[in-house]
């Protein structure tokens, strides 16, 4: 009886060990999965998702397989608390996301305090990483770049003219608003208008009486492309020949289908498109095949997955601050290119470039990364 009780127990053992040894890996990816930006959230999922796929025919990492545990936080920072603490909940010890970093930055805080290690292929507040955690990293560049060359471009192309700076009032809106504000202002162009509007408004009636009044023609705005569509259309609607000039918030072709043919024109600034990397040329068709458009952070996204394998082979282990600590050191090989860290978690990458929106050879709007 005590040798079969000995044995069942060993059995019990060897079965958890099993269990423990070959567990999956949960990477999380949090972000607006429904609601007004879902578009964006799906590029996050999405992206996630087919890097997870790719590393685990080729093995997984340190020959564990990648499952993706996804966290709907609406752009809400309060629902990217509670995707966080779902996340600490569930095991989750790496997580792709946020989108919005209204929503990145408090959720950081959550991942630091339970040992989970955070890449946002897409928060581009400069707050992020200047906090001094250990855990926060980005594939995308910061607002302080992308609202100097912004501003530059502003001071480049319209010195003359009337500007008005109108963002969101989110981290993210106000917070690239008032960089590229900062950069326009020191190459001596002063705006005419400077004003915050509401995440979710509809009628920006009033907002473009005023900008007609003061003779606005170029329009900034700060924020994401749910409420620049609707800033778009109505000017063109109530005679106000103002470009719009943004950033990487808009970079989903739903914009145009808010705007419609009055998107034609409009400038943002992102970093130079991976998806015409030839390199990266199978990539995009294996997303366009299962029916998916892999634009703006889709392969930001996997970059993220990447970086999180490659970094976990270089440490030899799955231990998120292991993990953190050899990203800092290491160069990693991504769909973005060689990808390395500073002290901060920021990577290194090529600047920000401005895009146009016009039509494509489908006949579609778009945004085209100018001199390509």
């Amino acid at each position: 009886m005590k040798k079969s009780l000995l044995s069942a127990v060993a059995l019990t053992a060897m079965v958890a060990f099993s269990g423990s040894a070959w567990a999956d890996i949960l990477v999380g990816v949090g972000g607006p999965l429904t609601g007004p930006n879902a578009a964006f959230g799906a590029q996050l999922q999405k992206g996630a998702e087919q890097a997870a796929a790719d590393i685990n025919a080729a093995g997984g990492i340190n020959g564990e397989q990648i499952k993706i545990v996804l966290g709907d936080d609406v752009s809400d920072p309060k629902q990217g608390i509670s995707v966080a603490n779902k996340f600490v909940a569930d095991g989750v010890k790496f997580v792709v996301g946020h989108f919005n970093s209204g929503v990145s930055i408090p959720a950081s805080e959550v991942y630091a305090e339970n040992g989970i290690l955070e890449i946002t292929p897409a928060a581009t507040n400069p707050v992020f990483t200047e906090r001094g955690l250990w855990n926060t990293f980005r594939t995308c560049g910061r607002d302080d770049q992308q609202g100097g060359i912004a501003g530059k471009y502003l001071a480049d192309n319209f010195k003359d003219a009337k500007v008005a700076i109108i963002h969101d009032k989110t981290p993210y809106g106000q917070g690239l608003a008032d960089e590229t504000k900062k950069a326009a202002n020191a190459a001596g162009v002063k705006e005419a208008i400077y004003e915050g509007v509401n995440v979710g408004d509809k009628d920006f009636s009033a907002l473009i009486a005023k900008m007609k009044e003061a003779g606005v023609s170029v329009i900034y705005w700060g924020g994401l492309h749910t409420e620049a569509g609707l800033i778009i259309r109505q000017a063109a609607d109530q005679g106000l020949k103002a470009k719009l000039v943004s950033g990487d918030g808009i970079v989903s072709n739903e914009l145009a289908s808010i705007a419609g043919d009055a998107v034609e024109g409009t400038l943002n600034t992102f970093g130079p498109d991976p998806t015409i990397n030839p390199a990266n040329k199978d990539l995009v068709a294996k997303f366009k095949a299962a029916g998916f458009n892999p634009e703006a952070y889709t392969l930001y996204s996997y970059a993220a997955v990447q970086t999180i394998a490659a970094a976990a082979k270089d440490a030899g282990s799955l231990d998120p601050e292991a993990v953190a600590a050899a990203m800092k050191k290491g160069k990693f090989s991504t769909v973005l290119g060689e990808l390395s860290f500073d002290e901060k978690g920021d990577p290194k990458l090529p600047g920000y470039v401005m895009y146009e929106w016009k039509k494509g050879p489908d006949g579609k709007y778009s945004y085209f990364q100018q001199g390509m």
